[in-house]
């Protein structure tokens, strides 16, 4: 199978098990949804969804976060990773959003990029899942999951090559949801350190999972596993 056939392959699969398909971090605004995003990184999305409640209760949007010092916010979100620069971040981004963008968050990739806290990856998730454009986020599992199932080369070694890669080989329409596909078939099944490739639905274009069936079974001399 080339790589070609096996995009073909996974994302028809996807496009059955999953045609719908959405973010797990809970939100009811734009604003609401950058500060999730921002939180989860190097976190889980539980945690934040855990967190998240009662610090939308007190700042539910930008202005009224941009009232307050970080100290204020971290109260709230202090059992995540990296509290104290999080809190930071986070009320500099709401006085940015609140002072130049009449409390909105901008929909271009320069202008998100340039909001405190906000890298390539967070951008992409707010252009995909806020504004519905074909924007393609690489985190840690969608990163190993290209890998795995050889939808990148060894040489796509940076989350913007594998991005690149990614929306070159992946249709325009389906890019919004392959990030959440690939996402949560990290972090389900395709885990980090035991993947569970005996309910993979997709382990038969998986090089990652060939590579570990003895040869006599791939060639077809034995039963596989």
């Amino acid at each position: 199978m080339n790589r070609k056939q096996r995009y073909e392959y996974i994302l028809q699969y996807f496009r059955k098990e999953m045609p719908e398909v959405q973010t797990e971090l809970e939100f009811s605004s734009v604003f609401q949804l950058l500060v999730a995003v921002i939180l989860s990184a190097q976190c889980t999305d539980k945690r934040i969804n855990q967190v998240t409640p009662e610090l939308f209760r007190h700042f539910p949007d930008a202005r009224s976060m941009a009232q307050a010092e970080p100290e204020d916010v971290l109260e709230y979100i202090s059992s995540v990773s990296y509290p104290n620069s999080k809190a930071t971040h986070l009320v500099k981004m709401a006085r940015i959003v609140a002072e130049e963008y009449h409390g909105e968050i901008p929909s271009d990739m320069n202008q998100l990029l340039d909001l405190p806290g906000v890298g390539r990856k967070t951008a992409n998730v707010i252009q995909s899942v806020a504004f519905g454009k074909s924007a393609m986020a690489v985190d840690t599992h969608v990163f190993r999951v290209s890998h795995r199932l050889g939808l990148v080369s060894p040489k796509d070694d940076t989350p913007y090559k594998v991005e690149q890669e990614l929306v070159k080989n992946i249709p325009e329409e389906d890019i919004p949801r392959a990030h959440h596909w690939l996402l949560l078939h990290g972090r389900y099944v395709c885990t980090a350190r035991t993947p569970h490739c005996e309910k993979c639905g997709i382990k038969g274009a998986c090089p990652y999972h060939l590579s570990a069936i003895p040869s006599s079974y791939r060639d077809g001399n034995g039963s596989r596993p």
